[in-house]
């Protein structure tokens, strides 16, 4: 239990993702939404891993200036891979067709990072997770672009979408990690900052 770990101290949520506020909620922990723009670049050669979380670091970088000291901000980042390649965010639905084209009838990698950082100090982890999804079909690519516009998703895709529901065949893993914040690896490590 977080609660009475946390009455003196207030969580920050630095995400507008409606997935990861949805899935904080779950830990049944009050918190507030800040947010800044972040240039989510990372250097050539790092492993999928060390990229997830290098870019929840470099996101509480920019907040790191400002935190109180009972402040506690909470960042981080989901990767989709295949072939080891980083699929981000689609920039029209040209490429999110692509993407859900390589994706399909086949298995991909799905990396979370989480990071928690107070004025004092900083843990961060990550967790991963394969999904494997049946064929698409072409018009079923068509109408999930068109109707949810997954313009703001690594990948191209929402697991807990209609995509997610039709074609989902196995998942390794954590469903919440895919969905983008690994509630347990989180509760995990604010536990340990806590506990410190």
């Amino acid at each position: 239990m977080l609660q009475p770990l946390l009455r003196d101290k207030k969580l920050i949520l630095a995400s507008q993702s409606p997935r990861r506020q949805e899935l904080l909620k779950s830990l049944e922990v009050p918190f507030e939404i800040r947010l800044k723009p972040i240039d989510e670049s990372y250097p050539d050669g790092m492993q999928p891993a060390q990229i997830a979380e290098y870019i929840a670091k470099k996101k509480a970088e920019a907040f790191s200036a400002q935190l109180a000291v009972d402040e506690i901000l909470i960042t981080g980042d989901t990767l989709v891979f295949k072939n080891n390649k980083a699929l981000g965010k689609p920039k029209d639905a040209i490429e999110a067709k692509e993407m859900l084209q390589l994706l399909s009838g086949t298995h991909h990698e799905v990396i979370s990072s989480v990071c928690v950082t107070t004025a004092q100090q900083q843990l961060v982890t990550h967790d991963s997770a394969k999904v494997y999804f049946r064929d698409f079909a072409a018009a079923e690519i068509a109408h999930y672009i068109e109707t949810y516009k997954p313009f703001d998703k690594a990948g191209a895709y929402g697991i807990q979408e209609w995509i997610g529901h039709i074609a989902l065949q196995k998942l390794e893993g954590s469903y919440n990690t895919v969905m983008g914040l690994p509630t347990q690896k989180l509760y995990d490590l604010l536990q340990e900052l806590l506990a410190a």
